[in-house]
């Protein structure tokens, strides 16, 4: 761990984006060119309509990428969870949880399809000449479901495993395949859309396969058959953890769905029909996401660098990282805006040829839709730059600001004002509005990051002295409501035992170890919301909360180990419950009590104080049966629950600290 935080504290910025990028933007690209391949393919051997037909079907991919990435992110998340916990077993159920899960959706969804894949293709926007071929393409992909799905799981579930190469090699295994087989079928055997759905399913098998193999190599688990049953609870947990990479995915449904619909009710209203602008405007939005792809890879390698010094406090450094990040992506949307601009023509080429309509309005895309996609060398690795601070809400509206707050209203307004072309202009609204605000959000970070972020003290990390009689000691944790004065009870413990307190001191040395800042660590690790599971749709893997968590239990841990202490809230009740040593308290108190203390410590008014307490009490409650399972004011997890109201503050120490001495003389230990 020491010689990773030397690398990200010490070595060259720019050698470091380069080691940490290459891969990410290896597996952006890889997942872009995928359905980009077919398409070149498809419009070169069937024309046009082929490709529209792929585009309105493309939705339903997208729909079971998203339960795919949903189950195989909540699965790896669930898998490092009960790692860190060092509950092999628990770890084991989750992952053949999550690998089943996939295989039942997949093999419904296919299902589904196939039943209803004509209303689905009504609701992608599917006009009547589109039809014939998008049902042949459609069926054949809806076969390969379970392939491509449970292919998806898994890879996300190896990256976990601690082999994202492996991960790697097998998703570039299947496109290369795809890119084979692709021209073999359409050209050689003529057999159009069909044969390139054919090709992907071959492709998507292979994937699966190479998956499948990966799993009698397990480095953390061992797989058994008894751990393929199902567990609701488990099913639960996994859907919750992965539930922001469906939202994810599921935004991007929503902006076809809408942008399909859209043109091809105005389309038929103009000189271009329907089917040019639905096939054309999907070739645009394919060629651009190979740019975001690499802005992307660039943005999301550059994660664990900003992470690690903004929690070192090396501001310095995140200010060049960043700048280093803005830069390359700016280099590089630049050069694909001038290629939009001046080249149009010969970049639709690529994907086959059409009529002077079909040209003239791949032009006008081209440099319509696409007119303000220089800034989207800003505004995406802006969500991931937040991200990496932890700062997960900036980082969601971000995220989602582009396609669902602005991209979709605005197509809808400006489509009833201007027609198709209002469908395109909304493009450069979308991306001009959304680089605004994260040009706002950046300007507001950059002066607190020159400030050296507001006024915290540097604390020297606390010395841990191991107590050479191991025996003589105890462990207090106090978890505690809000404005209770459980914090205060916890001072006083220590101060009258002679024993380490531990809770801003965690806070430092976890921003030290996770690479988290201090000020995210301090405002997260005991609360949950949506937004803290969200994770930009940018990078997949294990969110900011999880890494949390799972380094503060070991912290916890290894504190357990060393001199007596009293360990302030972070479930260390639960991380601990196995500990012998351990006298675990829960601190409560009356709601106008709470209130009264809150307008009293921290200077709120009354009404403000009331929402503040209820509010961090549900997301401590919320943060607890998250990561324990358990409800956090139940009696039966504590050893003693104290209403700081009713015996008072000195009277609850007191009894703390007679029930710790009495737990040490009943297991015949002395507190040295």
């Amino acid at each position: 761990m020491e010689k990773e935080e030397n690398i990200l504290g010490k070595e060259k910025i720019g050698k470091l984006i380069i080691k940490f990028s290459i891969p990410c933007i290896i597996s952006m690209l890889v997942n872009s060119l995928y359905n980009i391949v077919d398409q070149i393919f498809i419009g070169q051997g069937v024309g046009y309509l082929g490709n529209g037909a792929t585009n309105v079907v493309f939705p339903l991919v997208m729909i079971g990428l998203a339960f795919s990435l949903m189950l195989g992110d909540g699965a790896s998340a669930y898998l490092s969870l009960k790692l860190g916990e060092k509950k092999k077993k628990e770890a084991e159920t989750g992952i053949c949880n999550g690998i089943l899960l996939s295989a039942i959706v997949s093999i419904l969804f296919c299902l589904i399809t196939l039943i209803f894949l004509p209303q689905f293709l009504k609701l992608f926007g599917c006009t009547e000449n589109l039809k014939e071929y998008a049902m042949i393409y459609g069926k054949i992909i809806a076969i390969g479901f379970p392939f491509s799905m449970i292919g998806t799981t898994l890879n996300s579930i190896i990256r976990a495993d601690g082999s994202p190469k492996y991960s790697m090699v097998s998703m570039v295994a299947g496109a290369i395949l795809n890119t084979i087989l692709d021209p073999i079928f359409i050209f050689v055997f003529h057999k159009g859309v069909e044969g390139a759905a054919v090709a992907t399913v071959i492709s998507q098998f292979l994937t699966f396969l190479l998956n499948i193999i990966y799993i009698k190599r397990f480095k953390t688990i061992t797989i058994s058959k008894e751990s393929f049953r199902l567990k609701a609870n488990v099913c639960k947990k996994i859907a919750s953890l992965g539930i922001s990479s469906f939202i994810t995915q599921m935004s991007i449904v929503c902006v076809m769905t809408a942008e399909n619909n859209l043109l091809g009710k105005y389309g038929a209203n103009s000189k271009f029909g329907a089917e040019i602008p639905i096939t054309v405007l999907g070739i645009v939005m394919k060629i651009s996401q190979i740019l975001n792809s690499i802005i992307i890879g660039i943005a999301a390698g550059s994660q664990p660098i900003l992470g690690y010094n903004y929690g070192a406090k090396k501001y310095d450094r995140v200010k060049q990282t960043l700048k280093i990040v803005l830069g390359s992506s700016l280099v590089i949307s630049t050069i694909a805006f001038l290629l939009f601009q001046t080249i149009p023509n010969k970049l639709i080429l690529i994907f086959g040829s059409g009529d002077e309509n079909y040209m003239e309005f791949a032009c006008l895309a081209f440099r319509i839709y696409l007119l303000l996609c220089i800034f989207n060398g800003v505004q995406i690795p802006s969500g991931i730059f937040f991200q990496a601070i932890g700062k997960s809400t900036k980082s969601a509206i971000l995220s989602l600001s582009r396609q669902i707050l602005i991209l979709i209203p605005s197509m809808i307004i400006l489509s009833h004002i201007y027609g198709i072309m209002g469908v395109l202009s909304a493009g450069p609204v979308a991306d001009g509005l959304a680089f605004i605000l994260a040009l706002i959000l950046l300007i507001k970070e950059s002066k607190e990051l020159n400030n050296g972020r507001k006024t915290s003290v540097d604390i020297e990390e606390t010395n841990i002295i191991e107590n050479k009689n191991q025996k003589n000691k105890i462990i207090i944790t106090i978890a505690r409501e809000y404005g209770s004065g459980g914090r205060y009870i916890g001072n006083l413990v220590s101060e009258k035992l002679g024993i380490k307190l531990y809770d801003k001191e965690i806070i430092e040395k976890m921003a030290k170890n996770t690479g988290l800042s201090e000020e995210y660590i301090e405002d997260n690790e005991q609360k949950r919301d949506l937004f803290d599971n969200f994770n930009a749709g940018y990078y997949i893997g294990l969110n900011n909360d999880d890494e949390l968590f799972i380094k503060e239990s070991e912290l916890i841990k290894e504190l357990s180990t060393k001199d007596s202490c009293v360990i302030v809230g972070r479930c260390a009740d639960f991380v601990l419950k196995d500990n012998k040593n351990i006298l675990k308290v829960f601190i409560s108190s009356s709601m106008n009590n709470k209130i009264k203390r809150a307008t009293e410590f921290y200077g709120m008014n009354k009404d403000k104080a009331e929402k503040e307490v209820l509010k961090i009490n549900k997301l401590r409650a919320n943060h607890y049966k998250h990561y324990t399972e358990r409800d956090w004011k139940e009696p039966s997890n504590y050893d003693i629950c104290i209403n700081s109201d009713s015996i008072g503050i000195d009277n609850a120490v007191d009894l703390i600290c007679n029930m710790a001495k009495n737990h040490i003389e009943t297991n015949s230990v002395l507190t040295k």
